[in-house]
């Protein structure tokens, strides 16, 4: 985890939103790679109900015919990342399960609180699905996932599909595993500082997507606190051992075990958040990379 630690700089207070940005996508620029040659990459618009989406697209170029496709994600907290910050994570996807993968830029808080994220996310889902093999992929092989606030709106896109009927995911990657927020949890207290991400930076984060109070009567904005969390996906909830939303993961697969759901639980020993960031240069992130990968291939077939 020392890559991710070195990454890092002092972040001096008071900095804009604009500047926190800026040095998120340096943070990210400083880990990542390029795509491999293997890959076909385009960025399009994703359009459905009156919304536009920005998303970048990996396709495997010896793909024939119909692929699987992953809807990703990026993770952030609501207010940093973009589809450049997030390059390295998602066309590692396309490159490790030879599926499609569609990278969507959401919009970010606080200039767009809940929903606005979230609805992106929506329509880049019901776009997908409709295009279908114009855009070379088979809607019926779908599955969804994302990275910390990505990961929150994977189960959110899984939650509502499941209320509304379709369109069908065939599974769903929780990583960094966040479904809503538990104050109190006792990972928020050990780590709070000194892994990475603290338990302020979370709260702030909370509390710039939902600044009117958290919605915790709404299913589809907090799936953890679901009264009916039956009929879901197979789910993966992958969560590293030293971070602070550690055990709001694990409330979450609990509730989706005792609904009578498959899931996966997965804890990355000796991992803080971000590892998927590392797999470059260690060889434990890179395992905890392809077990998700293994997880999302195994039922994309």
């Amino acid at each position: 985890m020392q890559v991710l630690v070195d990454a890092r700089r002092p972040t001096p207070p008071g900095q804009s939103v604009r500047e926190q940005r800026e040095s998120w996508n340096a943070y990210a620029a400083r880990l990542s790679r390029p795509h491999p040659d293997t890959l076909d990459v385009r960025d399009t618009v994703a359009s459905n109900s009156g919304l536009s989406v920005p998303v970048r697209i990996y396709r495997p170029k010896a793909a024939a015919g119909l692929t699987p496709c992953m809807l990703y994600m990026h993770g952030g907290g609501y207010m940093l990342g973009d589809l450049d910050s997030s390059d390295s994570i998602a066309w590692g996807f396309a490159a490790e399960t030879g599926a499609t993968v569609i990278s969507v830029d959401y919009r970010l808080t606080p200039e767009h609180p809940w929903p606005a994220g979230f609805d992106d996310c929506w329509t880049a889902l019901l776009w997908a699905v409709a295009q279908g093999p114009a855009i070379g992929i088979d809607p019926g092989r779908l599955v969804v996932g994302g990275a910390r606030a990505g990961g929150r709106f994977a189960a959110s896109l899984s939650q509502k599909a499941n209320i509304e009927g379709g369109p069908r995911i065939r599974a769903q990657a929780v990583i960094y595993a966040n479904a809503g927020p538990i104050p109190d949890a006792g990972s928020m207290v050990d780590f709070a500082t000194g892994f990475g991400l603290t338990a302020a930076r979370t709260t702030e984060f909370g509390q710039l997507l939902f600044p009117d109070g958290p919605w915790l009567d709404d299913p589809v904005a907090f799936p953890v606190m679901a009264d009916d969390l039956e009929g879901l996906p197979p789910t993966l909830v992958h969560m590293a051992e030293f971070d602070p939303i550690r055990d709001a993961g694990r409330a979450y697969a609990a509730k989706l075990v005792l609904a009578g759901n498959d899931v996966t639980v997965r804890t990355a020993r000796g991992m803080i958040h971000g590892f998927m960031r590392a797999r470059f240069t260690g060889p434990q992130a890179a395992a905890e990379y392809k077990f998700i990968c293994d997880f999302l291939a195994s039922h994309m077939t």
